[in-house]
């Protein structure tokens, strides 16, 4: 992703402000443009809603999509929400963002709600552009076998009856408090947990899982996971209380906790040691005596 092209159809607003927006936040080494279909010049109020974030683009120009060298893209971004956007040809990677042309098809618009368009339009494309450089140089994760993710309900009963129709299986078990559903053919562990204000324990833990081929794939994991910069909550160890497992935990930029796991193996569980406490699997990781 280092030659982005922005379309819509007059090149004079949404592609307009895309561009610089992306040159501001994706920096010099990418190359952006922005053309359109049938160009109409670089909008003023564009110009002025720019300028509000500290960011010029007085300086660009309309282009048409015909003037772009189809060679030197690898990614277009279309951001016609209310039209045709512009064909470009080739086998470049293709994101749509719809956004409402902020231009008046109404000769009625104030001025304050003209501006209030555009404001809405770029803090759209802005958003969008900042997940996109988010997502410019993410490393390879840790490959999974398995996805299992929990969640909150109002009224088991009644969710479990919908999930059932759902997956088109019953729950493999249920108690009062929670039901847990498996599909291996979508290597699916789905469990539904009532939301009653009672303390999370490890039945009923409200998080996301990805499951592990075995013990030395958790241990990838977590250095892979100390490499990227994610917070670790508890290092990869092996665990008996419950349901046995290797786990790795981690917790999200908003709070929720992710489980790495593995199943052990027969050889593995033979060696439980008689007081169940945890063996980790990482020298140095250990808490404190």
């Amino acid at each position: 992703m280092r030659n982005i092209l922005f379309l819509c159809v007059g090149n004079s607003a949404r592609s307009q402000m895309a561009e610089g927006l992306a040159r501001d936040i994706l920096g010099s080494d990418v190359t952006v443009q922005s053309a359109g279909s049938e160009p109409a010049g670089v909008n003023p109020l564009a110009v002025e809603v720019m300028a509000e974030l500290g960011i010029d683009i007085s300086a660009q120009r309309s282009k048409s999509v015909d003037d772009i060298d189809a060679g030197a893209v690898d990614l277009v971004v279309t951001l016609c929400a209310d039209a045709v956007c512009p064909v470009f040809p080739g086998p470049v990677k293709r994101l749509h963002w719809p956004i409402m042309d902020p231009t008046p098809k109404e000769s009625t618009v104030s001025a304050d709600e003209l501006r209030q368009r555009f404001r809405t339009a770029r803090d759209q494309i802005k958003g969008r552009i900042e997940v996109l450089a988010a997502l410019a140089d993410v490393p390879d994760g840790p490959p999974s076998d398995e996805f299992h993710a929990s969640i909150r309900v109002a009224d088991l009963a009644t969710s479990v009856r919908f999930y059932a129709w759902l997956l088109g299986t019953w729950p493999k078990d249920w108690t009062h408090r929670y039901a847990t559903f498996i599909r291996p053919d979508l290597n699916l562990n789905f469990v539904v947990v009532v939301s009653d204000g009672k303390e999370l324990h490890h039945d009923t833990l409200y998080h996301l899982g990805v499951g592990m081929s075995d013990r030395e794939a958790v241990v990838d994991a977590y250095h892979r996971a100390v490499s990227f910069g994610a917070h670790v909550e508890k290092p990869p160890r092996t665990t008996w209380k419950g349901t046995p497992l290797h786990e790795l935990w981690l917790k999200d930029p908003d709070g929720t906790l992710i489980e790495i796991y593995a199943r052990l193996t027969e050889a593995q569980l033979a060696e439980k040691p008689a007081d169940e406490m945890p063996i980790f699997l990482v020298p140095g990781t250990e808490p404190p005596a």
